[in-house]
């Protein structure tokens, strides 16, 4: 080798560590001052709009269509699935049958027929009365009938009128005074079919800093430390959930034990509010960012704490109203009636299943006294509304609608997208900024953020409307547009929380890995919303920031995302 070649080679080799070592300079100049987090959602975003410039085939729509807006919503009884959503956990078949809607913790999951066994303690007694043979003083045969269902959800059917059982079993008491509130005539038969208790619960380490710091751990405490930026709370949607009715009302009270609707009441849960990352749409979702380490603590029933072995290592602190499971007929039911419901209350609380309930998580802090007075449903009520008034604090939402308009969703899914969302806009804050996304072999930006005042509103359910299906299944590249969107706006909306809804039948082309990044570093939720679909694909992507997943069908659909909307917007 030559002597001018091994000096070319040299110098060639001295730019490339000049040029390595410029590089490296640069960035490690442009990170100074940087948190690692910041560096990381920067070099996500690149990285993000890198995967958009390269692999998604984007468009914009030019010229939105507008269509028409009616802000009338509909009537709950409209909105609410035909009860057979809610399918019988026990079918009796007695001359005096009796059907009685339940909780979910003692007659297991709403819909599913795999139901835990900790939270079939009432389907297995109803189950056991129904062979006893029971007669009434005329000589005619009585059985039960159980369907389960959230205290919330029984709520509306009965107060809707679309469908009135002969009786209910709710978490508490709580749900029957709302009832009597809006003017349904009940009468108690068990005041307690199985004891129960809301509670707090905290990791180890959090409960031992509350009591450093305040002396005791107790609801005030919790209140007072979340207020003060000290540890991140959760709880569920009090239009649903009995815990999160009870939290809600608890926090209320604390603040004003004479008035929990005061201004100072009202003033200081908007505070509290402020510092809650997550109010959940259900317990599973709740229990997602509890055990990612999003929450420092959360709101839990003791009887399914007692049944969460992944929760040994954290305290359970007594809260509010018990949740005893009352037993109420509703309505003037006949003699007959009358008298089976008697039996059944008194076969349910016998020694025996008594037992049994304890065996089931039941029965513990029995001797805990409420710390709240029982509130009139009125109140209840109201609050209810306060809470879903002042829950953002002011805090604007932004938001992008993803819609699947793949061959698959041809027919009956596509439409019922099209008419769940439209309908279900209407529980949308005109406050809101929103966009919107429909996406097959490609991707197409139908709609950009805007405020969702009426204009946009009409060119929503314009584009909603004009939506056809055919093609491939581009879903991943349709989230890193929504998360791209999502990334601009919040340049104008530095504070807002920002959140994307995918309505898909589950299916996708492509790896969710490509996008999981993305999702994480930006911690903005995906909540999925699957329609005839591959439910566990869609739950996949919203596990990953502990959003909720809701399996649609073409009836409950409308009913599910005004709650979804109730609790997240």
């Amino acid at each position: 080798m030559s002597k001018n070649v091994k000096t070319f080679i040299g110098i060639g080799i001295i730019a490339v560590v000049v040029f390595v070592a410029i590089f490296l300079g640069m960035r490690l100049f442009n990170n100074i001052g940087k948190t690692s987090n910041e560096i990381t959602v920067e070099d996500t975003v690149s990285d993000l709009n890198r995967y958009v410039d390269r692999k998604v085939r984007l468009e914009e729509v030019e010229n939105p269509v507008k269509g028409e807006v009616d802000l009338e919503e509909t009537s709950l009884e409209d909105e609410l699935p035909d009860i057979n959503t809610y399918p019988f956990k026990v079918e009796g078949s007695g001359d005096i049958n009796i059907e009685i809607f339940s909780s979910p913790e003692k007659a297991g999951a709403e819909t599913s027929n795999d139901d835990q066994k900790e939270n079939t303690w009432l389907i297995e007694v109803v189950k056991d009365f129904n062979k006893q043979g029971y007669t009434t003083s005329s000589g005619k045969t009585v059985s039960v009938s159980l369907r389960s269902m959230s205290s919330g959800v029984m709520v509306d059917y009965i107060s809707s009128g679309k469908y009135v059982p002969d009786g209910i079993t709710p978490s508490t008491e709580n749900w029957i005074a709302m009832l009597e509130a809006n003017g349904i005539t009940l009468n108690q038969v068990s005041k307690s079919l199985a004891k129960n208790v809301a509670g707090i619960v905290l990791s180890d380490s959090t409960y031992n800093e509350i009591l450093d710091s305040y002396g005791t751990v107790n609801l005030e405490s919790v209140v007072e430390a979340t207020i003060g930026d000290e540890i991140a709370m959760g709880y569920t949607n009090p239009y649903a959930s009995s815990t999160g009715l009870n939290f809600l009302m608890s926090t209320l009270y604390a603040f004003d034990p004479e008035n929990p609707l005061s201004d100072h009441a009202t003033e200081m849960f908007q505070q509290f509010q402020a510092n809650v990352p997550v109010v959940s749409y259900n317990t599973v979702q709740m229990q997602g960012a509890i055990d990612s380490g999003v929450l420092d603590g959360m709101v839990l029933e003791y009887q399914v704490f007692a049944n969460s072995p992944e929760l040994r290592n954290y305290k359970f602190i007594p809260f509010g109203v018990r949740h005893d499971s009352p037993l109420y007929s509703i309505g003037n039911v006949s003699e007959d009636k009358a008298e089976a419901f008697e039996m059944f209350a008194n076969f349910a609380t016998s020694e025996e299943n008594q037992k049994s309930a304890e065996e089931y998580g039941f029965g513990g802090h029995s001797d805990y006294v409420p710390e709240i007075p029982e509130a009139d449903g009125n109140t209840l009520l109201d609050a209810q509304a306060l809470w879903k008034d002042k829950k953002n604090n002011g805090q604007e939402i932004v938001s992008v609608f993803i819609i699947d308009t793949s061959g698959s969703v041809d027919g009956t899914p596509l439409a019922q997208m099209k008419e769940s969302l439209i309908n279900a806009g209407k529980y949308i804050s005109s406050d809101s900024y929103i966009g919107l996304i429909s996406y097959n072999s490609k991707v197409t930006i139908d709609l950009p953020i805007a405020k969702f005042d009426l204009n946009q509103r009409a060119y929503f359910n314009g584009e909603i409307s004009s939506l056809t299906a055919g093609g491939g299944t581009a879903t991943f590249d349709a989230i890193a547009v929504g998360l791209q969107m999502l990334v601009e706006a919040q340049a104008d909306h530095p504070n807002a929380k920002m959140m994307l809804f995918v309505l898909s039948d589950g299916y996708s082309d492509g790896s969710l890995k490509s996008i999981t990044p993305f999702i994480e570093n930006l911690e903005i939720p995906v909540y999925t919303i699957g329609y005839n679909a591959d439910i566990d694909a869609l739950k996949q992507i919203s596990a990953i920031n502990e959003a909720a997943s809701i399996n649609a069908s073409t009836d409950d659909v409308i009913y599910s995302l005004r709650n979804l909307f109730n609790a997240e917007m």
